[in-house]
């Protein structure tokens, strides 16, 4: 059976279809109470924060676990991305969609950095899960923005609900950090599968082939967004994949050194460094001595 997608393009398309007035050409909050969306799927050419109250039937609600809240759960969509509820319906049937158009922000600060704000791309699957207390802060600051797009528009308005949005965006940040501890067993178990992935491919002799694996493979490997993967690692261990898989692969070198007939070269080459000078460099700088002079201390 063929999908059909709604391809929404302004903000004004936007309320037309979910009945709701234009009170701003690039700003909407619309209430998505019994949403009358025939087609499958749709997809906002400007970016969507849906609050999801409550979930159609048959819906897991975007990957909510035992261990998270189920208040309310928010999904966050950067322009151009297609989004489908359930097999029920493409969205929610009750919550709240906060919906603006890039060029709000233009003359704004959000402009300069809303990409800092990972979640947007993140999977449906990774959404927020909010607290009671939590979905009445976001709901507050909802209503802030729907006072703001009340008023009429003048040289202010786009500063005013920029920085309104930018408030919701620093507080949905401050909710994810509470998601990654509330998840922190899942989240362990995530890193002990990247562990073994990693360990596998040291194993298999492809780094000698300068087969190096990638935060996206890792991350597919794991079922994640690459997006969510590397704030993963940053929020448990502080580092990015790369600095990790430095320092995993200096794990291994140290391990082969103790080998009979491992010297510095074949080490580099087996773990695929570009020399044994970059090598040495390396190991000295992330150890504090070279790696012959690791290998004699062992002896």
């Amino acid at each position: 059976m063929k999908t059909e997608t709604l391809d929404i393009k302004t903000i004004h398309e936007c309320n037309r279809c979910l009945g709701c007035k234009t009170l701003h050409p690039q700003a909407s909050i619309i209430n998505l109470e019994n949403p009358s969306l025939e087609p499958d799927v749709v997809k906002f050419e400007f970016y969507a924060i849906l609050l999801i109250e409550e979930a159609p039937d048959g819906c897991c609600c975007c990957g909510r676990k035992y261990y998270d809240y189920s208040t309310a759960t928010m999904v966050f969509l950067k322009p151009g991305e297609i989004f489908r509820m359930s097999e029920a319906g493409a969205l929610p049937r009750k919550g709240w969609l906060l919906a603006f158009h890039p060029d709000l922000l233009h003359h704004t600060s959000l402009r300069s950095h809303i990409r800092a704000y990972t979640f947007f791309s993140y999977r449906r699957e990774e959404a927020l899960h909010l607290s009671q207390r939590e979905t009445a802060t976001v709901t507050c600051l909802l209503q802030h923005i729907e006072a703001e797009l009340h008023h009429a528009i003048d040289t202010h308005t786009a500063t005013i609900l920029s920085r309104h949005i930018e408030l919701v965006l620093d507080y949905c940040t401050r909710f994810y950090e509470r998601q990654f501890i509330t998840r922190e067993n899942k989240n362990k178990a995530m890193l002990d599968a990247l562990e073994r992935i990693l360990s596998r491919h040291i194993l298999s002799g492809r780094l000698s082939h300068a087969d190096l694996p990638t935060a996206q493979q890792c991350a597919d490997a794991l079922g994640l967004s690459l997006a969510y993967f590397t704030d993963l690692l940053k929020f448990e261990l502080g580092t990015t994949f790369e600095n990790h898989f430095q320092l995993k692969r200096i794990d291994a070198a140290k391990t082969m050194l103790t080998r009979q007939g491992q010297t510095p070269a074949v080490v580099a080459r087996q773990l695929g460094y570009p020399s044994v000078q970059h090598f040495s460099l390396l190991f000295k700088k992330l150890t504090g001595v070279a790696p012959s002079e690791y290998r004699l201390s062992l002896n």
